[in-house]
């Protein structure tokens, strides 16, 4: 009876159940075991560490604190600037809803800090969540995951720890990346430290992850199959059912979870390009991609979701666990299977490719020293993020053509814009002199417009569709082009004809035109043809 007592009472009313289901002496003991340590006893997650103040740890934390207002949580990080932004009233990331979750629980429960050494020691459960980026050399360039943060914090909470801990994965990770994290513990942690590696994966979408995290579909947890493996998985649990229904915790092994987010972000850019390959046979059969995707998607095998024909994914996940999965793949011996997912990026590639080719064609094949202005950065609407978004690689094949880009974007930052345009990995021809002498980034989307021979739009602001575009209309070159990237301006159609716009769109052949076609060197953007030519 007294060991009882020591079990948290969420664990003593499972025990209950069990006995009240029938479940035999086998099964019960199993719990106890399960329950049982080095101490003795269940380890009640009462102090919470997540290393990492980035677009997963900040918001995942930000929400445990808040429905958990008996957990003390600390957000910690190296970047000292990050760190003082989430405890200003300009948080670093915008995401909605975000301000009034950290604003109700920090300093109560909620902590940010660069004492990454003191997080961890008083943490019962620490969440490693740092950037897991694609290699950009080496073996496995362009593909692997680069781990060196992950073992980086593997090592440092080995140096550091006392006592029992449960680390989280919650970086999306190779399969079998906690093996890695265990043979570091093993290999340099002191007696006195025990530990449980679980994977916990995020699969929260950047522009609704608040929403994301407080409805979640499901939580995926994955750990050892051993008592003491079942033990941490518990302990895990017991904070998200704080808010979330029991339904819909999802329990694994370590690795089935750890895959299962590679495939989870791999099935969804599968989709995209699907939807984006059918778009481009729209353009030149006259279907419209809105339509054919309605019309599958009323399919309830299909369904609607992730049908939405554009200039291609981007963000922090697709491409680069796609790309993982694909080396994964090789690395296994797998080649069939890793050419299937490499083709959902080489579609992505093309869409992006293709969508530019468009534009240079319609103004009548050559942008040089034209104004363009770019509408949208941010990967998706509703995020400061531009990682990977189909507005840098669109902006980059224009640059290469010499057009003068003038950008807006309601979120992101002008610093991050020419950051992201002058990164070497995408053009050596493009020092940040010539990106300056090209780029212009704006505050106003009217500034951006005046005098410019055409419009693109990259990102689906809402704002967007409210412009006064007969205003725009008559500060522009004419004829004025309207490129829409994103299918936010499909109801504004006839009435921007109307004003006078030549508009453009994906997935649908707005305007019959005359089609340039590039001759020369075949590794140049392709340029579509269509089914008949206008005689001039």
């Amino acid at each position: 009876m007294a060991k009882t007592k020591e079990l948290s009472k969420d664990v003593r009313d499972k025990i209950v159940d069990l006995y009240k289901a029938g479940m035999g002496y086998k099964t019960i003991t199993k719990q106890l075991a399960a329950h049982s340590s080095t101490t003795g006893r269940m380890v009640e997650v009462r102090r919470i560490c997540c290393i990492g103040a980035g677009y997963v740890g900040g918001p995942t934390c930000s929400v445990i604190a808040q429905m958990c207002p008996e957990v003390t949580v600390t957000v910690v990080d190296v970047n000292e600037d990050r760190i003082r932004a989430w405890n200003s009233d300009s948080l670093p990331i915008f995401e909605p809803g975000l301000q009034e979750v950290v604003d109700s629980c920090r300093g109560v429960n909620l902590f940010f800090s660069t004492d990454i050494d003191e997080a961890i020691k008083n943490a019962d459960l620490v969440f490693i969540s740092v950037n897991t980026p694609t290699k950009t050399f080496g073996i496995g360039k362009g593909r692997a995951a680069d781990l060196k943060y992950i073992e980086a914090c593997a090592r440092r909470i080995a140096d550091v720890s006392i006592g029992c801990k449960i680390v989280v994965e919650k970086s999306t990770v190779p399969v079998r990346a906690a093996e890695s994290i265990r043979r570091i513990f093993n290999a340099n942690t002191k007696s006195s430290f025990n530990f449980q590696v679980l994977s916990n994966p995020e699969f929260l979408a950047e522009g609704t992850a608040i929403t994301d995290l407080k409805n979640p579909d499901r939580v995926l947890i994955g750990g050892d199959e051993t008592p003491e493996g079942q033990h941490a998985i518990e302990a895990l649990r017991s904070i998200y059912e704080h808010w979330v229904p029991k339904s819909k915790i999802i329990t694994t092994n370590t690795w089935s979870s750890e895959l299962s987010k590679l495939a989870a972000n791999a099935f969804l850019a599968q989709r995209i390009s699907s939807i984006n390959s059918i778009s481009a046979l729209c353009e030149v059969t006259g279907a419209d991609v809105e339509e054919v995707a309605h019309a599958i998607g009323t399919d309830q095998r299909i369904g609607s979701r992730f049908l939405k024909a554009s200039v291609g994914f981007g963000g922090s996940c697709f491409q680069k666990d796609v790309l993982n999965l694909v080396y994964l793949c090789e690395a296994l011996n797998l080649p069939e299977v890793a050419r299937y997912w490499q083709q959902v990026i080489e579609i992505n590639d093309y869409q992006r490719k293709r969508f530019s080719s468009q534009i240079i064609s319609c103004l009548f094949n050559t942008v040089t020293d034209k104004k363009i202005a770019l509408l949208g950065f941010a990967f998706k609407k509703n995020t400061g993020d531009t990682r990977e978004s189909s507005s840098i690689y669109i902006s980059r094949y224009l640059l290469e053509e010499g057009a003068c880009l003038h950008i807006y974007d309601p979120k992101v930052k002008a610093l991050q814009i020419m950051h992201d345009l002058t990164q070497p990995t995408l053009s050596e021809r493009h020092d940040p002199a010539t990106v300056s002498r090209l780029i212009t980034i704006v505050t106003d989307p009217y500034k951006a417009c005046e005098n410019a021979h055409a419009i693109v739009i990259c990102t689906e602001w809402d704002m967007f569709t409210e412009l006064d575009y007969e205003k725009i209309y008559k500060a522009m070159l004419k004829p004025a082009f309207i490129f829409d990237g994103r299918r936010i301006l499909d109801s504004l159609h006839d009435q921007l004809q109307h004003i006078g716009f030549q508009v453009e769109t994906i997935g649908k052949r707005v305007n019959q035109r005359i089609h340039f076609t590039a001759s020369g060197d075949k590794s140049k953007i392709d340029q579509q043809q269509p089914l008949k030519k206008i005689k001039l």
